[in-house]
């Protein structure tokens, strides 16, 4: 049976951002990062009440069918609980269409606050982090990014074959302690990107030999972000996905290559624009100015934990 929610209950949800792939990692690899939306969400009697602050306040719908709103609506539902009524507020800081996973942070930051609500009124049924990472996926399609915020560090996740066309796909993910000494450093174009968009420019079919070669590189990529960081930058090497979309990111692949070049484990963070450094030495001062010139926001971030809610 259904419970409803009194009305006075209030949670905010601190998401973290995050970066798929990781090079060779492809829709596998995840990490969370240091760089967070808030979503605070109070249960009223009747209504929806949505405000927007931040990053894509223009651009989101501020509604019902906003994706925060799907979320926290698909978090009560999955634990048997409902709210007469809802007063959302999104403080965005995550950059929205640059490869660090806005969409899965709204999405897990949703059912975060949801869940947090629950637990207000029943610990009992509250969702633990495999479910969270289920649902959250099934919003994505894919499970690294949502995977990343959900649980935190860096990720290994994957999706099963959808045996029954009723029933959703299954995912899952665990979670990897990062190597204490290893930084992400991110370099934010104002140029967004669209992800089905460079999806779009991968074949179909790849060849035997490059597929071993990324199965290779995202086992090492595992062994060096964990124990080994003096390997992260042969284990951050791809060949199925950043060369494919380069004609549509002609910046950061200027900026990946520059970077390797110098030493830096670089890679096209999710579906870009975003680069993404993992180093283990402070980024260069001479590299940080020719990319701010460049017009390139540089980021100094933590590796993150998951989402958490008070």
């Amino acid at each position: 049976m259904t419970q409803t929610l009194p009305a006075g209950l209030s949670v905010t949800a601190r998401v973290p951002a995050s970066s798929a792939n990781l090079g060779p990692g492809f829709d596998t690899l995840g990490m969370a990062l240091g760089l967070y939306d808030e979503i605070s969400v109070t249960t009223t009697e009747s209504g929806l009440s949505v405000r927007v602050e931040g990053e894509g306040a223009d651009d989101v719908p501020w509604g019902p069918s906003h994706l925060v709103v799907r979320a926290i609506e698909r978090g009560l539902e999955a634990a048997g609980v409902w709210a007469g009524g809802l007063d959302v507020v999104c403080r965005n800081v995550i950059p929205h269409s640059r490869g660090l996973g806005s969409s899965a942070s709204a999405a897990v930051g949703g059912l975060a606050a949801a869940n947090g609500l629950v637990a207000l009124l029943d610990p009992a049924l509250a969702l633990d982090d495999e479910q969270m990472v289920q649902l959250s996926s099934e919003f994505e399609g894919h499970p690294d990014n949502a995977a990343a915020s959900v649980l935190g560090g860096a990720v290994v996740s994957w999706s099963e074959d959808q045996v029954d066309e009723d029933l959703p796909r299954r995912f899952g993910a665990v979670r990897l302690e990062v190597h204490p000494s290893i930084r992400a450093v991110a370099l934010v174009p104002e140029d967004r990107s669209s992800t089905s968009h460079t999806r779009g420019l991968l074949p179909e079919l790849v060849p035997h030999g490059d597929a071993a070669f990324n199965a290779s590189r995202a086992a090492l990529a595992v062994v060096a972000l964990t124990t080994r960081p003096d390997l992260l930058l042969v284990a951050t090497e791809d060949r199925l996905h950043q060369q494919q979309r380069a004609s549509a990111l002609p910046v950061t692949t200027r900026w990946v290559a520059a970077l390797r070049e110098r030493g830096i484990a670089a890679v096209v963070s999710g579906a870009g624009p975003t680069v993404l450094a993992l180093t283990t030495a402070p980024f260069p001062a001479d590299l940080r100015s020719a990319v701010e010139a460049d017009g390139l926001r540089v980021l100094d971030l933590k590796i993150a934990d998951g989402v958490r809610t008070d």
